[in-house]
C-alpha cells in the first residue's frame, strides 16, 4: 500500500482507536504525575542514568519512548512496540502496549469499518438510467395524442383500441432504443392487453367494458414491468403514476436536444405533409362530390370536430400523449418491483401450526358430507326441516359459500407464512394439509355454483348473480392453481394468477352478460310465461338481440329502454359505437316498437324492483 493509502487508512481508523490510545496514555500520565514531568513529553533516545540512590524504585523519566514517525497527515493510532532494553522507561513502555494489544484481542471488530447501511426498497425500485428519447417514440407520442382528440371525443368503442394502437408502438420503440428484449410472458401480456381492448368494441354494457379497461392496464403494466413476483404483479400498475412524470421531463429534455435541428431535416417532411393534405382535399372532394355513396362514407370516417367540444378534445390530447410518454418511459426503464422482497414469517412447529388447520379440514369435511346427504335426499326434506323458502336456502346458502371461499384464500395465504420448512418432511407435511383444504374448498365451490343454479332456475338471470357466478368460478381456479403449485412449484402462481382474471374478464366481456340474462329470461319467459319486464329497461343494447325474439306486446315493452336510451344518445360515430349498439340500431330501424306506454304500464314495465 502506498503512503497517500496508508496515511488515509490511519486517519480514517483515528476515532475508532481513540479510546485505547488514551488509556493507555493514561497509564502513561500516571507514571509521570509521580515525578512531576508532563505525559506528553519525549521520551530520552536511551535511559542515562538511575535517580539519586534515595529513591531507587522511582524512574527518573518514565515516559512511553517515542514511536516512529507516521506519514505526513496521519494520526497515531496506538502505542508502538517499544525496543526491548533494560531501563525501567523499556518496562514501562512495554506494559502499556502489552494492554494495547490485550483490547485488540478483546474488540476485534471495533476497529473493522461499519458496514454500509441498507438501502431502503424505494432505493433498490428505482429504474436505471435510460437512453435519450427517440424521434420515433416522440412521434408515436403526439400520434397517441391526436387519435385520442379525434376519436375518444364522442365515447369509446373501436376508437380506444386504435388510439391505443400508436402508444404501443412508442413503447416499442423506446424499449428497442434501450436494447430491451421481449420475452414471451411480455408478448403474452401484450396481445391480451389488446384483446381486452377490443371488449369496448364489441360490448356496449359499460360493467364488463370497466372491468376489461381496469385489466388491459393490469396487463400492460406486466408486460413493460416484466414482474413476476407477488410484489411486482400488485404494484406494476402504480409504476405508471411515476413514469408520467419521469416521462414528460424526459420528452422535455429530448426536445430540448432537439433545439438546433437543422431546416434540411425538418422541411422537406412538412412540405411532403402539407402536399399530401392538399392532394386528400382536392381529389377527396371531388370524389365525394361525383357519388353520393362515397360521400355518406367519408362522412361517417370523418370525426366531427366542433368547437363546442374543442376543450375536450384538448386535454383528451394531452391525456393521450402522456399516457404514449409514461408508456414509453416504462418501457425503455420501468420501475424494478421484484427487488421488493417479503421475508417470510416466523416457522412454527408441526402440531402449533398445523392443528388448526386440520380442525378446519374436520369441519369442511363435514359440511359437504351434508351437501352430498342433501344432493341425493333431495332439497324437499330439507325445506321442511330447516323452515326456510326455496329462495332462501338458494341465495342464503350462495353467499355464505361465497364467504367461506374467499376466507379460505387468505388461510391459505397465512399458513404458507408461517408454515415449517426444516426440511423435506415439513414441506411434504405442508403439501398435504393444504392441498386436503384446497380439494374440500373445491367441493365448497360447487356447492355455491349449484347454490346459484338453483336458485336462477327459479327467479331468473340477473347481472348481480352473473358477476358473482363468474367470481367464484375464478376463486375456484385459483384454487386449482395453488395446488398445482404444490406439485410444481410457485415460481409461475403471481403470474398464472394475474393471467386467469385477465382471461376471466375477457371471457366475461366476449359472452356478454347483459345478452347472457336476456337469453336466459327469454327462455324462462317461453317456458312459463314469467318475465320481468321492469328489469330489461336497465339493459344495455347488447341485450337487444334476445329481447327481439318475444311476441308483441311484451318485446316492445322490453325494448323500450334500449330504445329511449338511443334516441337521446342521437347520432354516434363509428368511433365511438360498439357492435352491440350497431346490431341493437339496426334492429330497432327495421322492427319499430308498437306498444303504446299504457299498454306497457300494465305489463309492469316501469315499476321499480330491487335486485339481490
Amino acid at each position: 500500500m502506498s503512503d497517500n493509502t496508508g496515511g488515509a487508512d490511519e486517519a480514517r481508523s483515528k476515532d475508532s482507536k481513540e479510546p485505547e490510545d488514551s488509556k493507555a496514555l493514561g497509564d502513561t500520565a500516571n507514571a509521570g504525575a509521580t515525578t512531576g514531568d508532563s505525559p506528553a513529553s519525549p521520551a530520552p533516545a536511551a535511559p542515562t542514568a538511575p535517580a539519586a540512590p534515595a529513591a531507587p524504585a522511582v524512574p527518573a523519566a518514565p515516559a512511553v519512548p517515542a514511536a516512529p514517525a507516521a506519514p505526513a497527515g496521519s494520526a497515531p493510532t496506538g502505542p508502538s512496540r517499544p525496543q526491548v532494553g533494560a531501563g525501567p522507561a523499556d518496562a514501562a513502555a512495554w506494559q502499556a502496549w502489552q494492554a494495547h494489544q490485550q483490547q485488540q484481542r478483546q474488540w476485534p471488530g471495533a476497529h473493522a469499518p461499519s458496514p454500509s447501511p441498507t438501502p431502503s426498497w424505494v432505493t433498490r425500485v428505482r429504474p436505471a438510467e435510460t437512453t435519450p428519447i427517440a424521434t420515433a417514440t416522440l412521434l408515436a407520442a403526439v400520434a397517441t395524442g391526436l387519435a385520442a382528440a379525434l376519436l375518444l371525443g364522442d365515447g369509446m368503442g373501436p376508437g380506444l383500441l386504435l388510439a391505443v394502437v400508436p402508444a404501443v408502438v412508442a413503447a416499442y420503440a423506446a424499449a428497442r432504443t434501450a436494447r430491451r428484449t421481449a420475452r414471451p410472458w411480455t408478448l403474452v401480456w401484450a396481445i391480451g392487453c389488446l384483446a381486452l381492448l377490443a371488449v369496448p368494441a364489441l360490448r356496449d354494457s359499460a360493467w364488463p367494458s370497466t372491468l376489461a379497461i381496469l385489466s388491459a392496464v393490469l396487463l400492460g403494466a406486466l408486460a413493460l414491468h416484466g414482474s413476476r413476483t407477488w410484489p411486482g404483479v400488485l404494484l406494476s400498475p402504480l409504476g405508471f403514476f411515476d413514469s408520467a412524470v419521469s416521462g414528460l421531463a424526459w420528452a422535455l429534455v429530448g426536445l430540448r436536444s432537439r433545439g438546433g435541428v437543422s431546416k434540411d431535416r425538418w422541411l422537406p417532411v412538412a412540405k411532403a405533409a402539407a402536399v399530401a393534405l392538399a392532394l386528400l382535399l382536392v381529389f377527396g372532394a371531388l370524389f365525394a362530390s361525383a357519388d353520393a355513396a362515397f360521400a355518406d362514407l367519408l362522412g361517417d370516417l370523418m370525426p366531427d370536430v366542433s368547437t363546442e367540444n374543442g376543450p375536450i378534445r384538448f386535454l383528451l390530447f394531452l391525456l393521450g400523449t402522456l399516457i404514449a410518454l409514461a408508456a414509453a418511459r416504462t418501457a425503455a426503464a420501468p420501475l424494478r418491483w421484484d427487488r421488493i422482497k417479503v421475508a417470510p414469517g416466523k416457522p412454527r412447529s408441526r402440531v402449533e401450526w398445523a392443528l388448526p388447520l386440520i380442525v378446519l379440514n374436520l369441519l369442511f369435511a363435514g359440511f359437504n358430507a351434508v351437501q352430498l346427504a342433501v344432493l341425493f335426499g333431495g332439497y324437499d326434506k330439507v325445506l321442511e326441516s330447516t323452515g326456510l323458502s326455496y329462495a332462501e336456502y338458494a341465495r342464503q346458502g350462495f353467499w355464505q359459500l361465497l364467504w367461506v371461499t374467499l376466507f379460505t384464500l387468505v388461510v391459505i395465504a397465512l399458513a404458507l407464512r408461517w408454515a415449517p420448512r426444516s426440511g423435506t418432511g415439513d414441506r411434504r407435511f405442508v403439501r398435504i394439509v393444504l392441498g386436503v383444504l384446497c380439494a374440500l374448498t373445491l367441493v365448497v365451490v360447487a356447492a355455491a355454483l349449484r347454490r346459484m343454479d338453483l336458485y336462477v332456475d327459479a327467479y331468473g338471470l340477473t347481472r348481480l348473480r352473473v358477476s358473482v357466478a363468474a367470481m367464484e368460478l375464478w376463486l375456484g381456479l385459483v384454487i386449482v392453481l395453488i395446488m398445482a403449485a404444490g406439485v410444481f412449484g410457485a415460481r409461475w402462481l403471481p403470474r398464472a394468477v394475474a393471467g386467469s382474471a385477465a382471461a376471466v374478464v375477457l371471457a366475461f366481456g366476449l359472452l356478454s352478460p347483459d345478452g347472457m340474462v336476456a337469453e336466459r329470461n327469454v327462455a324462462r319467459f317461453e317456458a312459463d310465461k314469467k318475465i320481468d319486464l321492469a328489469y330489461f329497461q336497465s339493459l344495455s343494447a347488447d341485450a337487444a338481440p334476445a329481447l327481439d325474439r318475444l311476441p308483441e306486446p311484451q318485446r316492445s315493452c322490453a325494448l323500450r329502454g334500449i330504445n329511449d336510451e338511443m334516441s337521446r344518445a342521437g347520432d354516434v360515430p363509428w368511433s365511438a359505437m360498439s357492435l352491440g349498439e350497431y346490431r341493437a340500431r339496426q334492429i330497432l330501424r327495421e322492427r319499430p316498437l308498437t306498444a303504446s306506454y299504457e299498454v306497457c304500464s300494465r305489463l309492469g314495465t316501469f315499476g321499480s324492483r330491487l335486485e339481490y
